[in-house]
């Protein structure tokens, strides 16, 4: 990240809220969380094909961890999950603003979208990863590169939802919006079939990449990718009802 796009972030993030803690236990804090920053950015880095160094997208989360430590204040328990959804704010908003998709890129997505709903009203059904593969006339790698944008997208508009939830709170979320978040969360992960909430749990809480995930459940990593993105649109329906 150059300098310039450095300063903006702290002047976007360093007004965030008075912080109630002072520069040496911030530096602490930012010190014992730092792990965190680097499995988002592991996580979120497979699904945008380089589009912004690894080095700069761990600045810029780190940036999200500082913000959500001067709205937070003293870290507890439930500082993880908070930080974690700025921690990835921060990113996703830089990718936006960078419009890290090429236009090709982009209108190919669109291409390959429609071609999939219209294979999926021609077989009443999703189809599975073979039938799509053969139906879009496309490489397995295209697929599951297809995949990942789709995913990227929908992660994008989730953590939106989410950022929306916690958009009134400009200090620490008091016990009620927590248990607001935590019970609007339980809600939608309810409507979810058992496999759909283990990837959500290992992508969400443990921060566990696509291919992980693939491994411990022992399918493809494009249909952990469906999976996902099946997930996703479900609860997103449900937080926004």
């Amino acid at each position: 990240m150059g300098y310039g796009e450095q300063v903006a972030y702290e002047e976007s993030y360093g007004e965030a809220g008075a912080s109630a803690l002072t520069p040496a236990e911030e530096s602490k804090h930012l010190v014992a969380y730092a792990p965190l920053v680097k499995r988002i950015v592991r996580q979120l880095n497979s699904q945008v094909a380089g589009a912004i160094d690894r080095d700069d997208m761990e600045q810029i989360g780190l940036m999200g961890l500082l913000e959500a430590l001067r709205r937070y204040g003293a870290p507890d328990t439930g500082f993880g999950s908070y930080a974690s959804l700025r921690i990835r704010g921060a990113i996703l908003d830089e990718l936006r603003r960078q419009d890290w998709r090429p236009r090709a890129v982009r209108q190919q997505s669109h291409k390959l979208r429609d071609a999939m709903r219209a294979l999926t009203r021609k077989l009443g059904r999703e189809p599975n990863e073979k039938e799509a593969i053969a139906g879009l006339g496309i490489t397995a790698e295209e697929y599951m590169a297809y995949q990942l944008d789709e995913n990227a997208e929908l992660i994008a508009s989730f953590d939106e939802v989410l950022q929306d939830t916690l958009a009134d709170t400009s200090s620490m979320p008091g016990p009620e919006e927590q248990l607001l978040l935590r019970r609007s969360l339980e809600q939608a992960l309810m409507g979810l079939d058992e496999r759909e909430q283990r990837v959500v749990q290992m992508y969400y809480e443990f921060e566990l990449s696509y291919k992980e995930i693939a491994a411990v459940l022992d399918l493809t990593d494009a249909r952990v990718c469906q999976l996902n993105k099946a997930a996703l649109g479900k609860m997103k329906a449900v937080l926004q009802a």
